[in-house]
């Protein structure tokens, strides 16, 4: 049985009440219920708690007001030349005088002579007039003064200085007993460090030349020779030497195919090879300055990432057409009506469409890390999820066809599911692909040592933690590889030597 083949009772694909479209793979899926959430309704007339702010009131507040207007209450008189002369005389207080800024002297009861200068000297009126002009005029030396120095300690610490990019903001805490604090928030992250952002106008900028719309024909029986197109997608150029990227299921059943251009450029292409396992297929034509697409990584992505299609739904005149989304998973498995499946699968909800099979996804660089090439609808139709190939497996399944015009599958001989652990708490979680049972000793993991019950839990660099992860890294690696398999048998980690061997016809070998 293949390695991809899951050890578990095998799902049965529900029936698809749509014909499928030409050109595109279609994953039956099943209609989900949406339910609301539940809303707690507050009792709208629970008493709001009060709060006692007295404490944070430096000043006690007194209930009663000071009577100023009762009856026999008098004001306590103020005595100003007892402060600079001495006790008020028995005598009668000659009547206060106002101060004159331009007299040199005050005017007495008597007015027929002046008065005598000790009396002008010794005036307890002009003596505070005086101290009032000084205070006043110091007041407003030392306020000019003080407003110097703090213009200068503002200046020398750099608050007139141009605005730089704050690296931190600060928030300030106070509560009744804690003085006030500064913390520090640390500023937000580059979104491309968990996430990266997107602008779908300089990867269409970017990828645009790459895209082709691929057009299938067979040459027509008549006289007149003509070819009869059946069907159409959409491609990537992969390489200035002319080699394209498109899905096997594209090009399938046709004799002659065409691409075409965003600018309008057509050219004859001829089929290198094609893999139905994988759904891949490489075209070639003969053009000059072409633009190549850049490659990817698939790994280096998370759930959550923006991802930009590009291809041509539904054969459209103008070209290319870009929609954007997320990375909504990883290691999709599809299965089709006809009892086909793909596995390790990319799931997007970029819209793609018929007709978009076997053009590109991209990353948020414009880098290539995904051939589109199914979608999922239910009896609804379309559901807006769409899968793509990942770029590592691309990569592998094209170098191959392009070096010998066909595909021969790595084939470990056994049959694998998925080893369940279980964690302190007696969850149980994927540990590894579990050796079911080895197909022969001559397989290639009967050659290496491997038994029946061994959890394979590594190979190559690649950690193992279920059957698909197993699957989908023995198919990066081509027939006569030596890869490290790493499995634990009895407790015990091992190490293991596997040449892949070749898979056979009986499994679409």
């Amino acid at each position: 049985m293949p390695p991809d083949t899951p050890h578990d009772t095998p799902e049965t694909p529900a029936s698809d009440s749509h014909n499928p479209l030409t050109s595109e793979r279609n994953e039956d899926t099943t209609d989900g219920v949406a339910t609301g959430m539940d809303i707690t309704d507050t009792p709208a007339d629970q008493p709001s708690p009060t709060t006692d702010t007295s404490e944070f009131d430096p000043t006690p507040q007194s209930s009663e007001e000071p009577a100023t207007d009762q009856p026999g209450a008098e004001e306590p008189a103020t005595d100003t030349s007892a402060e600079f002369w001495g006790p008020p005389s028995d005598s009668v207080e000659p009547p206060v005088m106002p101060f004159v800024y331009d007299k040199t002297t005050t005017p007495s009861l008597d007015s027929t002579r002046p008065e005598p200068v000790s009396a002008r000297i010794h005036d307890p009126n002009r003596r505070r007039g005086s101290r009032t002009a000084l205070f006043l005029a110091g007041s407003i030396v030392a306020g000019i003064i003080g407003a110097l120095l703090t213009v200068g300690v503002l200046a020398a610490t750099g608050t007139f200085d141009e605005p730089e990019t704050v690296a931190a903001t600060t928030t300030t805490v106070v509560n009744a007993e804690q003085a006030t604090q500064t913390t520090e928030i640390p500023p937000p992250q580059i979104i491309n460090d968990l996430g990266a952002a997107v602008n779908p106008t300089a990867v269409a900028a970017k990828a645009i030349p790459s895209i082709v719309t691929v057009t299938v024909a067979n040459a027509s029986s008549d006289e007149d020779g003509q070819t009869i197109a059946i069907g159409s997608g959409s491609g990537v150029v992969m390489s200035a030497e002319g080699y394209i990227i498109t899905n096997h299921h594209v090009v399938e059943g046709g004799d002659t195919f065409s691409v075409e251009f965003d600018d309008g450029r057509i050219y004859e292409a001829i089929l290198i090879g094609s893999d139905d396992l994988t759904d891949i297929a490489v075209l070639q034509i003969e053009a000059a300055e072409l633009t190549p697409v850049d490659f990817g990584s698939s790994t280096a992505l998370q759930v959550g990432d923006p991802a930009v299609a590009i291809g041509n739904p539904l054969g459209q005149e103008g070209g290319a057409s870009v929609t954007v989304g997320i990375i909504s998973a990883f290691n999709r498995r599809v299965d089709f009506a006809d009892e086909t499946s793909l596995s390790g699968m990319i799931q997007t909800d970029a819209a793609i469409n018929s007709g978009s099979s076997g053009g590109a996804l991209f990353d948020s660089e414009g880098n290539l890390i995904g051939i589109t090439a199914a979608i999922g609808v239910s009896q609804a139709g379309p559901e807006g999820i769409g899968y793509a190939i990942p770029i590592e497996l691309v990569d592998r399944i094209t170098a191959e066809i392009i070096e010998t015009g066909d595909v021969i599958h790595p084939f470990l001989g056994v049959k694998v599911a998925t080893y369940l652990d279980e964690a302190s708490d007696g969850a149980l979680f994927p540990g590894g692909g579990l050796i079911d049972t080895i197909e022969g000793t001559d397989s290639a993991a009967g050659l290496a040592g491997l038994q029946a019950g061994d959890v394979i839990v590594g190979i190559g660099d690649k950690t193992i933690t279920d059957q698909t992860d197993l699957v989908l890294a023995v198919r990066l690696y081509r027939v006569g590889d030596e890869v490290e398999f790493t499995a634990i048998r009895n407790g015990e980690t091992m190490t293991f030597i596997v040449i892949m061997g070749q898979r056979p016809e009986e499994f679409q070998g």
